[in-house]
């Protein structure tokens, strides 16, 4: 039985697509293992994957609100949460290090974590990446000033990893692009959401989305009851955005007064802290940890982040979106849900108000149904794909 290590950080987000390829990888054969922070260790599990836990045991998604809360400017917050990351990687390489240990092959998430430890090992690496502006454009012809800022960019970028590289004796690179797999990166992401870069070498390939149906979730009797007491509700499905450092009552106040004036129903999701001691109306239900494959099919529309998970989750299951993004990645996804004519224009999470969010929810109510149109036909053509299967066949035919 061959075996696969993968390893990746950040918050559920993040996580999620690596479960998805784990249990692909399963039950096709392989014995695999992933790794990431020791908060995730029950989602992990109760997929059916053996978990090792890496770095020290921290609330990701907690220290990432504490890093938003403080840096307002989407690139600065950004910056900060993978100089975070970087350090946390850095840190652990000896325990990655380890976990690489007799494996066959090593998948290795966009921050590169294992792929210097798995080259030190001899191990083949495959990559995944889940934005698009990571992926190098060798194929492009650059002028002699692009080369030199993306040389300075580059030299800049791998500095982490040359840290990493010196504790095992590696030369250093000159940019983090000379770490990734020459033979397979993995692109999750849906050929009729995102058109492939010419300037790609070919072993970029977009698979298609990874997902699974939940079909074991049953929702409880208050939210069953909710929902067929009046028509679909908006869903407010913040992610990791949502998690809060401290109570965040005025931007809840936000959503629930726009909902109130657009006569919306709503489906809260987070605000866990401040809704502790918030009474909502009658027309908002408070929900914890339900899973999109199910909670999307229930409502009208859905306001979110545009993480990757909920970007890809509103487009697999046929909801049209109003984008709240927070960091430079979500404002691209975002981009990309407004250009296809699925989504409303995005609210920066700085311009964040009440009254920005009523007229988002008004644009959206005025171009509804051709939003709905165009995200059900999506939807249906994405759901043909198969991205976990053709990532198994990819991963497999590599390993060859």
């Amino acid at each position: 039985m061959k075996k696969i290590a993968m390893f990746t950080m950040g918050t559920r987000g993040d996580i999620q697509p690596y479960i998805f390829l784990a249990r692909g990888l399963v039950r096709n054969g392989y014995d695999v293992v992933l790794g990431s922070h020791p908060c995730w260790r029950d989602l992990v599990e109760s997929a059916g994957i053996h978990f090792e836990p890496i770095g020290q045991d921290i609330d990701i998604e907690k220290e990432a609100a504490a890093i938003r809360g403080k840096n307002q400017n989407p690139a600065i917050s950004m910056l900060k949460t993978m100089n975070f990351v970087f350090r946390i990687i850095q840190d652990s390489t000896h325990e990655i290090y380890e976990v690489c240990k007799g494996q066959d092959l090593i998948v290795v998430s966009h921050s590169q974590m294992g792929a210097t430890e798995a080259e030190a090992l001899g191990i083949p690496i495959v990559n995944v990446t889940l934005q698009k502006e990571m992926i190098p454009e060798k194929l492009k012809p650059q002028k002699l000033k692009d080369k030199l800022l993306g040389g300075m960019i580059g030299k800049q970028m791998a500095k982490p990893y040359n840290k990493i590289r010196k504790v095992y004796g590696l030369a250093p690179v000159k940019s983090s692009d000379e770490i990734m797999s020459q033979k397979l990166n993995l692109i999750p992401i849906s050929k009729y959401v995102l058109e492939r870069n010419p300037y790609w070498e070919e072993h970029h390939i977009l698979t298609g989305y990874w997902y699974e149906e939940d079909t074991d979730y049953t929702p409880d009797e208050k939210l069953v009851q909710f929902l067929e007491s009046g028509d679909k509700p908006v869903i407010l499905a913040l992610g990791a955005m949502s998690f809060e450092d401290t109570s965040e009552k005025d931007k809840l106040d936000m959503f629930v007064n726009a909902f109130q004036r657009a006569g919306c129903r709503a489906i809260i999701q987070g605000f866990q802290k401040t809704l502790k001691d918030y009474e909502l109306p009658d027309t908002m239900i408070a929900c914890g940890s339900v899973p999109h494959s199910w909670l999307f099919g229930q409502g009208c529309f859905v306001i979110h982040h545009c993480g990757f998970g909920t970007a890809a989750a509103s487009m697999i299951y046929g909801i049209p979106s109003i984008p709240v993004p927070h960091v430079l990645d979500q404002m691209g996804f975002a981009k990309q849900l407004c250009d296809m004519n699925v989504a409303t224009k995005p609210i920066h999470a700085g311009d964040l108000s009440e009254t920005a969010i009523y007229e988002a929810i008004r644009e959206m109510q005025i171009s509804f149904d051709e939003k709905k149109k165009n995200a059900e036909a999506i939807s249906e053509k994405i759901r043909k794909e198969g991205g976990v299967a053709e990532a198994v066949r990819l991963i497999d035919m590599n390993l060859k």
